[in-house]
């Protein structure tokens, strides 16, 4: 398979950060069918047939046609023909509904002829269905966007991530299964850690906390250090508290934060945790018992299957294992220096493994080639398929990739 990879740019630093959507703008567009004859479209919208800087959302089948979003700035589909546990097969949109918005919805509709919305959850940064472990359990990433935004007078764009937030459908309720993924919030904590130096740390200790912003100061104006110092201190508190470890998050924050102000702001995390995403689950996923875990069956599309002659019988048809992933979104930042530029101009030949979420879980460059594109292997972690399918159902596969850009 060859593909020609096109170069985007991306916006501000941060976990906050642009990330690659099917239209941005008026820009962009896509369309895909299922089996049962819905068809969903992302692209322009368009007035008398010309395109505007708007982005437009809707499923058809038969001679019908369902409106997803219209006029929004930014659209995009996260997952297409993926069971997220909700008993059919979906497709889920990522609608932000003006520029200025903090948060994305994301809508879950079934493929099934009529579709129906299954599920509208709110208040997230940024939404990405993985199956994480290749455990055959699909979860949905994203970031409390609501809960941070306007937070004690923080702006999303002051902190690096907005609290993780990993939810999970399970008998069709949606459960908040972050705790089951403490690791990787570690690994956030740590990162935030390294960041802070003991003198900064001790300045914002003996501040009164709050560090308003005079009036007369712009919203667009860089934060002050300390300032800077307090969203540090707020995302591990946060990291130790999604995670289920509330203990080790009030002792974070009696250790960093000023006396003065440790009961005012313990009790204002607590409220916008509990008025943020979370208010929207019906409960917490219970962990699999170490031992138990299952682990998907990872099919192999990097085979082609033939007739044996004198075995195989002359009537039958051998084909593949399964039906290949199509890429519903692969896009890369423009290279970073002259040698990666020249780089990115030569063909890849990547052997990805793609998650029945239709997520990329590792990637390996093959041939013999000592140079590797970082910047390319980088990109693929934002990469979006629909998945491999076997006997009609999405699976995670195998499979080799050629790539080249195209400009």
């Amino acid at each position: 398979m060859l593909l020609l990879l096109f170069c985007c740019g991306s916006a501000a630093n941060g976990f906050a950060q642009s990330r690659d959507v099917l239209c941005r703008d008026g820009a962009g567009e896509f369309e895909a069918s299922y089996v049962s004859g819905v068809i969903a479209r992302v692209g322009a919208t368009r007035n008398l047939e010309l395109a505007s800087r708007a982005c437009d959302a809707s499923l058809a089948w038969s001679d019908q046609t369902l409106s997803v979003a219209t006029g929004a700035p930014e659209l995009d589909i996260d997952a297409f023909a993926v069971d997220l546990g909700l008993g059919a097969p979906v497709v889920a949109f990522q609608v932000k509904k003006s520029k200025a918005a903090c948060c994305t919805e994301y809508q879950i509709y079934s493929l099934h002829a009529p579709p129906v919305l299954l599920r509208t959850i709110t208040g997230g940064e940024f939404f990405s269905a993985e199956d994480s472990d290749l455990d055959g359990r699909i979860e949905i990433w994203t970031g409390d966007a609501a809960a941070v935004d306007g937070f004690d007078d923080l702006r999303l764009r002051d902190v690096d991530f907005a609290p993780p937030v990993i939810l999970r459908f399970t008998k069709g309720k949606l459960l908040d299964a972050s705790a089951e993924f403490q690791p990787y919030f570690d690994q956030k904590i740590a990162d935030v850690r390294a960041k802070l130096a003991p003198q900064d740390l001790a300045a914002f200790k003996n501040s009164d906390g709050r560090l308003a912003i005079p009036a007369a100061v712009p919203a667009a104006a860089t934060p002050s250090p300390l300032r800077n110092v307090k969203a540090r201190v707020l995302e591990i508190v946060w990291a130790y508290l999604y995670s289920g470890r509330q203990e080790q998050a009030w002792r974070a924050l009696s250790e960093m934060w000023p006396a003065s102000d440790l009961e005012r702001i313990r009790a204002a995390i607590s409220g916008a945790r509990a008025h943020g995403m979370l208010a929207q689950v019906e409960g917490t996923s219970v962990p699999v018992p170490p031992g138990r875990q299952i682990h998907a069956k990872i099919f192999d599309g990097t085979v082609t299957v033939s007739s044996t002659p004198g075995v195989t019988p002359k009537d039958a048809k051998p084909k593949q294992e399964i039906t290949p992933p199509r890429a519903i979104l692969m896009e890369r930042e423009p290279p970073a220096d002259v040698y990666e530029a020249e780089l990115s101009r030569t063909e890849s030949l990547l052997k990805l493994v793609i998650d029945s979420a239709g997520k990329v879980r590792s990637v390996e460059v093959m041939g013999t080639s000592q140079t590797v594109d970082e910047g390319l292997i980088k990109s693929t972690a934002n990469w979006k398929f629909i998945p491999a399918f076997n006997a009609g159902e999405p699976v995670a596969s195998q499979i080799f990739l050629g790539v080249s850009l195209k400009r």
